[in-house]
């Protein structure tokens, strides 16, 4: 295979990302390649397979491997014994390991392949073509995949890796951090509805903000800070050196565990 000329992608566990790749890459238009669902997440997979044109359920995970050129592992860390035992993977496969905390070497000892394996964190805006993707190593292949879904950021090593991996373990903490917002306005007198739109796009605006690469985000915190002003007010408050601390040590703990 060379960049840019897959015809057949296999994806084995088809839950929220497996998803959304299949949406991100019939989303974009023009031709994308043949897509081969395994079972695992059968309803998910029979209405990819209604929706789009070219995207195939197959009957179990060695046909998903055989009638393809790359192949998406995509299941539960837990699951990934049992979902993945007895299946045979040629050495001319390219497989990617979408799964936190099962290291390169591991999953070749369970896979029994000389097969090239990238590790890969594609999150569920790859749908939207819009969410860079941390790969490792870098490849030719996966990574011109990715470009398509938003970019790639290849990492120097699995170290870096999981470092990356970590971050991403941040993200439902922040829709927890912006439901706590619409909760305290709630209990304000706010009606629920209005304090959700409000705060949706209060941090819309944010997402918007951030396109612009030019500044780093020290320095946008900063700009958006008047001295002495509501802003950093509530940073210097709640987000204090004790609380920023306490997230390191958590993420520090979770780097721990994927490594």
């Amino acid at each position: 295979m060379e960049e840019g000329t897959v015809q057949r992608i296999g994806i084995i566990g088809v839950g929220e990302i497996g998803r959304a790749i299949v949406e991100g890459l019939r989303n974009g238009g023009g031709a994308s390649p043949d897509v081969f669902l395994s079972p695992r997440g059968a309803r998910t997979a029979a209405e990819l397979s209604e929706r789009f044109e070219g995207v195939h359920v197959c009957a179990g995970n060695q046909e998903v491997v055989d009638r393809s050129e790359v192949v998406i592992i995509a299941v539960r860390r837990q699951d990934h014994l049992d979902a993945l035992a007895g299946l045979k993977i040629d050495d001319d496969m390219t497989v990617v390991n979408l799964m936190a905390g099962v290291a390169t070497d591991d999953l070749r000892g369970t896979l029994s392949t000389g097969a090239p394996i990238v590790r890969a964190i594609p999150l569920p805006a790859v749908r939207e073509r819009r969410s860079v993707t941390v790969t490792c190593p870098s490849h030719p292949v996966v990574d011109s995949l990715f470009e398509q879904l938003g970019g790639v950021l290849p990492a120097a090593d699995e170290d870096a890796f999981n470092v990356f991996s970590s971050l991403t373990g941040t993200l439902t903490a922040h829709y927890a951090y912006l439901a706590t917002l619409t909760e305290w306005a709630t209990g304000h007198g706010i009606a629920p509805d209005a304090a959700d739109r409000y705060v949706r796009g209060l941090f819309q605006n944010v997402g918007r903000s951030l396109s612009d690469e030019t500044r780093p985000l020290h320095r946008l915190a900063a700009d958006h800070e008047t001295p002495k002003g509501n802003n950093e007010r509530i940073r210097t408050t709640w987000f204090d050196p004790a609380n920023a601390a306490a997230l390191k040590k958590a993420l520090d703990g979770l780097l721990d565990d994927l490594q």
